[in-house]
Order: structure tokens, then sequence, then C-alpha cells
């Protein structure tokens, strides 16, 4: 499938809807973006400051013990939940 030249429809410009942008969104049964992509970010970061600051919650870390917050409620694993980790020992588990 060729790329396609959409226009925005808050800012009027012409953007390009990229041959793999178009995969990805078929993948995910999505349609089409009605915006570019900077008019797309400046629409995110508006729905955040109107959500206002996450909420964190105070966890312990199962891996290495520390104290850390999370933006989540954690639950007890003995009640289905996950473990809990902290920002580092987060990311080196992700690589």
């Amino acid at each position: 499938m060729p790329d396609k030249e959409l226009t925005c429809r808050d800012c009027g410009a012409t953007f390009t809807f990229t041959e793999g942008e178009q995969e990805f969104y078929a993948s995910k049964d999505l349609s089409d973006p009605q915006r570019c992509k900077d008019c797309r970010a400046n629409r995110k970061n508006q729905r955040m400051q109107e959500r206002g600051p996450r909420e964190m919650h105070a966890a312990v870390c199962a891996q290495c013990g520390a104290e850390c917050e999370v933006p989540f409620k954690p639950r007890p694993v003995e009640e289905g939940g996950k473990p809990v980790l902290c920002r580092a020992c987060f990311q080196a588990q992700r690589g």
C-alpha cells in the first residue's frame, strides 16, 4: 500500500501517513489519523494538563525491597496482584 497524504483536521496541514504507519494502524484495527503529529502531541499535552498530576501510591519493590511510589494502587500478590518493582529494578529488567 502506498503512502497517503492526509489533511489535519485541526491545523489544515497536509501530512504523510506512511505505509508502515498504515500497517500498524490496521493491525490495531484503528482508523486513519485525523491530526498531524504536532496536533496529536498538542492534544495529548492538553488532556494531560486537564487531568492534573497522577496520584501516586506507596509500594515496596518486590526485587530489592526499596520503598517507592507507583502510579497505580498495588494489590497483594495473594489477591491477584503482580509484583511491584521500583523504577531502577523495572528499567534493569526491561534491559
